[in-house]
């Protein structure tokens, strides 16, 4: 059977008001790119006729400016999971014109398996090559890819041309077996294989194939700056520490890294310090820093679910492809960011935080408690089951307005229970083994900012006394949040207000 070629907005007219649909992809990589945009298109002129548009839109995470962006600005989203990170989906999730519910991104495949969203009425994916009897490859990002090939009803293929070299064995596809019939992931090292490097869709079950020659639009990471500099090397400088001192194997761990600068800089940190051996990583994505560290021969292998490459990195990966063959492996994100794996693999995890309260819980997502940012992502995925979970960020935002160590956290993503380690430019404060007294101590005298120990040191002496395991004030917890929604700077705080209430 032939699959025949058609348009975006062919494509596009097959998708149904309320339809859920399933998009490939993990961030930017391997998502769709034409089909969507001819959908956002469809949406406006179906809404300038007075007539209902919106879909269910389910990915392997965030995506780019071809998927939500286009979708958001043309209100053509009304259910929305797992992670986002584009502006305007942001304002309409938290304007309430999109129903977003955050979601681990190890769950949202087996959670469309077991039929908690109801079926996927279209998927569209992105290929780098098919063949005709319906096996394809995929390209820079799997997401939940396997797992739509299953469940959709039908498939849209967006057959991308921009990558100018194969993506062959790159790729792992698996599925679990669902219960009760799981078994292991018999995944005992990063380079252990156990799937297909294609995906396999019955070609009756496609609609057509959309051509497509667009890159993934990601943009390169600021370059470290001296606080993001210091971040990196109080997390290695901590890492070398514990080798030294036996509480973790000489042949080291894998690692896991989060996105953005913060990581990279970490990254980059692991690849300078020459107390910290050769390493693999076992990650959800692998991004420009770690192209670098296996080129200088730091990083031996990496297991991802999408090479987050800015595209400037994208083109130099695909003019070196031959280099990296033995040394990357995609998988889905459900395997990717498997508690199962991470927990047998003993991963390293590095995650970045909003902010943390003195106690060890920590904020990733929400601004003041009330304003989605992007999502949990995976970071609960691997903190929670890691063999270290180290969550860092800057002591400060907005020239020292804010601090991200508080009183109380705004909104728990990491509960005092997973946190191990946490870590701003200032240093390093180790949570292990300790009480919620110990816990603050140590987080204010290594982790906050000068402008914010007092202040924090306050707040504590206002709360000790017989009586509490953990010392709070009901009454002043959120005082940091209150003065800045109020006076706009923390450190105007003042707890005597608060407590008069």
């Amino acid at each position: 059977m032939s699959i025949p070629f058609i348009t975006a907005e062919e494509a596009a007219s097959y998708i149904k008001n309320g339809d859920n649909v399933g998009f490939s992809g993990f961030t930017a990589s391997g998502t769709p790119k034409v089909v969507t945009v001819a959908l956002a298109k469809r949406a406006r002129e179906l809404h300038e006729k007075g007539e209902p548009f919106k879909i269910n839109m389910f990915t392997g995470a965030s995506t780019n400016d071809h998927v939500d962006g286009e979708l958001a600005r043309a209100n053509a989203i009304n259910i929305r999971t797992p992670y986002q990170g584009h502006p305007d989906s942001r304002k309409a999730l938290n304007d309430g014109e999109i129903h977003y519910f955050d979601a681990h991104l190890s769950h949202v495949s087996q959670d469309l398996r077991y039929g908690f969203f109801g079926d996927i009425d279209v998927a569209i994916i992105e290929v780098t090559e098919m063949t005709p009897n319906g096996e394809f490859i995929l390209g820079a990002g799997l997401g939940m890819s396997p797992t739509l090939a299953m469940m959709a009803k039908k498939v849209i293929i967006e057959y991308s041309s921009f990558y100018k070299t194969s993506f062959r064995g790159f790729h792992d596809n698996y599925v679990p077996l669902d219960p009760p019939h799981r078994r292991e992931i018999p995944i005992y090292k990063p380079s252990d294989r156990i799937g297909s490097t294609v995906i396999k869709i019955d070609p009756k079950r496609i609609i057509g194939i959309v051509p497509s020659n667009a890159s993934e639009s990601i943009k390169p990471f600021h370059a470290s700056d001296e606080t993001t500099h210091r971040i990196g090397e109080n997390v290695c400088n901590f890492l070398a520490s514990q080798l030294r001192e036996g509480k973790m194997p000489k042949e080291f761990l894998p690692i896991q890294s989060g996105v953005g600068n913060v990581a990279n800089a970490v990254l980059y940190g692991l690849g300078e310090n020459p107390d910290i051996p050769q390493f693999e990583m076992y990650t959800e994505v692998i991004q420009d820093a770690v192209m670098t560290l296996m080129e200088e021969g730091k990083c031996k292998f990496a297991s991802t679910c999408a090479l987050t490459f800015s595209d400037d990195a994208m083109t130099h990966f695909m003019d070196n492809i031959d280099f990296f063959r033995d040394k990357i492996l995609m998988r889905p994100g459900e395997i990717s960011n498997s508690p199962e794996v991470v927990r047998r693999l003993g991963l390293i995890a590095m995650n970045t935080a909003l902010e943390a309260d003195i106690f060890g819980n920590v904020n990733s997502t929400h601004v003041l408690g009330t304003k989605m940012m992007n999502g949990i992502g995976g970071s609960a995925d691997f903190c929670r089951n890691a063999y270290l979970s180290i969550f860092s960020c800057p002591s400060i935002q907005k020239g020292g307005k804010i601090s991200a160590i508080v009183p109380m956290v705004s909104h728990v993503d990491h509960s005092e229970h997973s946190v191990k380690i946490l870590v701003t430019e200032q240093g390093v404060a180790d949570l292990r083994g300790k009480d919620p007294r110990q816990r603050a101590h140590t987080i204010i005298e290594n982790c906050a900012h000068p402008m914010y120990k007092q202040l924090l040191w306050d707040y504590l002496k206002l709360c000790e006394g017989k009586g509490v395991h953990t010392p709070h004030s009901l009454r002043s917890a959120f005082a940091f949040h209150q003065t800045l929604m109020e006076e706009g700077d923390m450190t105007l705080t003042d707890y005597a207000r608060f407590e008069k209430r």
